[in-house]
């Protein structure tokens, strides 16, 4: 899972970027201090392997991971080759989801690049570049369907007339995803990866002391929330400030940080949790002595194409699947009981897998 962080100069993404990877991105006052995207990869907490690491005392142990691309901040003009430009909307492109971060507190020493804290405005200044940019896409596509509809393919004809749907709800200022398609429709508009088509969370970036006050009292985040619920994409309030002080805990210490400020997670995880959401995906483990390994997939993946996860040659000579969940397991207290009271089951091709499943793949190549 690749996430890119974006948002407008100084709204906390590069501070919020170093406090998750710990990848000592420069973070300064000033416009376009990440000059080439910073990328950190991050692992997926999952209490679950720490449980199977007891279990099983494997060798080794592997979470699943996130990718985090910190992009340069856009402006005004972005899609028009301002500021930075169109070289950072190509790198938007090559995500999966987008982490939109949000000032949504007020702090006189920091400098706002349109000289006031004002989320509508920031989110409408950030969304508008990349329909812009889209806009662009979906014209070039739909010069290029004209010409292909000399060719007499009627296909073509059906295409053009999805690409005017898409031009028509960006030239009124609404993202791609707004617009309503078939599962057809949405293998054709993958060819152009819309930046606007991306799901989208938005990071409402607040004081720490809006933690320790209620998060509820915080007005900037109720208007990024109504945004949010008029286009399908989610919210999580987050503090880069916090998440920088929390960056330096560890185990108890961090634990009671968390509690003092009333929060039960850090910020780290419930940005995976929702971004797992936002993408409809699921974990699946794998476990023994040689290691203890979770997997990411996609909701409703078959158990083949689960087992191509961990090589081609699983999914090409796939028998069958030994599944066991994850709680009948640990409540067995060991894979010999689950199999004793006849809850590990035999699945075949057609089996969906469920998060949390604990599975061992039978194939021959």
């Amino acid at each position: 899972m690749k996430l890119g962080i974006v948002g407008l100069p100084n709204v906390g993404k590069s501070t919020l970027f170093n406090a998750i990877t710990k990848a000592g991105a420069e973070s300064a006052n000033y416009p376009f201090c990440t000059i080439e995207p910073n990328v950190g990869v991050v692992c997926v907490p999952d209490e679950r392997l720490d449980v199977l690491t007891k279990m099983y005392n494997p060798k080794k142990v592997t979470p699943a991971i996130v990718e985090f691309v910190d992009i340069a901040g856009l402006v005004r003009g972005a899609s028009r080759g301002e500021g930075l430009g169109n070289k950072f909307l190509s790198h938007i492109r090559e995500v999966d989801a987008i982490v939109h971060v949000v000032r949504c507190f007020e702090d006189t020493n920091i400098v706002h690049v349109d000289g006031s804290v004002d989320p509508v405005r920031d989110i409408e200044t950030i969304n508008l570049e990349l329909i812009f940019a889209d806009l662009e896409s979906v014209d070039k596509r739909i010069d290029r369907t004209l010409k292909m509809m000399k060719s007499g393919d009627k296909k073509y004809a059906a295409e053009l007339e999805l690409w005017k749907r898409f031009k028509e709800a960006l030239e009124n200022g609404k993202s791609a995803r707004t617009v309503d398609i078939t599962e057809d429709e949405a293998e054709i508009v993958k060819e152009i990866s819309l930046l606007t088509m991306k799901p989208v969370l938005y990071a409402a970036n607040v004081a720490e002391s809006d933690f320790e006050n209620g998060i509820e009292n915080n007005e900037f985040i109720k208007q990024v929330e109504k945004i949010a619920s008029e286009e399908n994409a989610e919210v999580l309030p987050i503090s880069a400030q916090i998440e920088e002080e929390i960056s330096t805990l560890e185990g108890e210490e961090k634990q009671m940080f968390l509690e003092e400020i009333g929060l039960n997670e850090s910020g780290l995880d419930r940005l995976v949790k929702k971004s797992y959401k936002l993408l409809g995906l699921i974990s699946y483990l794998t476990a023994g002595e040689p290691e203890v390994r979770a997997w990411t997939i996609t909701q409703g993946t078959k158990a083949p194409q689960a087992a191509g996860k961990i090589h081609t040659d699983f999914e090409k000579g796939f028998i069958r699947a030994e599944v066991v969940s994850y709680d009948e397991l640990i409540n067995s207290g060991s894979i010999a009981n689950a199999k004793e009271k006849g809850l590990v089951r035999s699945e075949g091709k057609e089996y969906v897998m469920n998060d949390g499943d604990v599975v061992l793949f039978r194939f021959n190549v």
